[in-house]
């Protein structure tokens, strides 16, 4: 019998176990450039340095999936965070468990991440890619690069899991 996963919406507050959702909704900003742009500062807390790493910014190009999909693999990233923003603005999908060994079936969380949303994964915390149901999707990618050890640990599912449409 295989495992049903269905998306839910992305808040602050459901993801926070799993790291940060950049948005500029209820945060605060200053205004830079003569008062004519608001920043909206520090929205996610970049873990780049363990073992001589350094941040880098990377762009995905991420092809995309059919529904009911099948998910087969998860990652994580054990001495850094990883942080996910659509160029073109366009909803995409993130599947995350917690901190641990490996991923638990009970624990698996699928969120519908907004056109107006980012994520910034935790170090350590358990994820597939990003996926999205139309079209090749762009993402700017905030994380870590050289540096010593291994950073991308994998967990392959003997069980089925699979995705709805969503």
């Amino acid at each position: 019998m295989a495992y049903i996963l269905k998306p839910e919406p992305l808040t602050a507050k459901a993801f926070a176990p799993f790291g940060e959702v950049i948005e500029i909704t209820d945060r605060e900003f200053y205004l830079i450039n003569y008062g004519k742009t608001k920043r909206y500062n520090d929205l996610a807390n970049l873990d780049t340095l363990e073992n001589g790493g350094k941040p880098t910014i990377s762009i995905f190009r991420s092809q995309p999936v059919q529904f009911p999909f099948r998910v087969e693999v998860m990652e994580r990233h054990p001495q850094s965070s990883q942080a996910f923003i659509s160029l073109e603005r366009q909803v995409f999908f993130t599947l995350v468990a917690p901190v641990g060994e490996q991923p638990k079936l009970e624990d698996l969380r699928l969120f519908r991440v907004g056109l107006d949303q980012g994520i910034n994964y935790r170090r350590g915390v358990w994820h597939h890619y990003m996926f999205s149901p139309a079209g090749e999707r762009a993402f700017l990618c905030l994380d870590r690069t050289g540096g010593q050890g291994s950073n991308c640990d994998e967990y392959r599912f003997s069980e089925e899991i699979l995705i709805e449409a969503c």
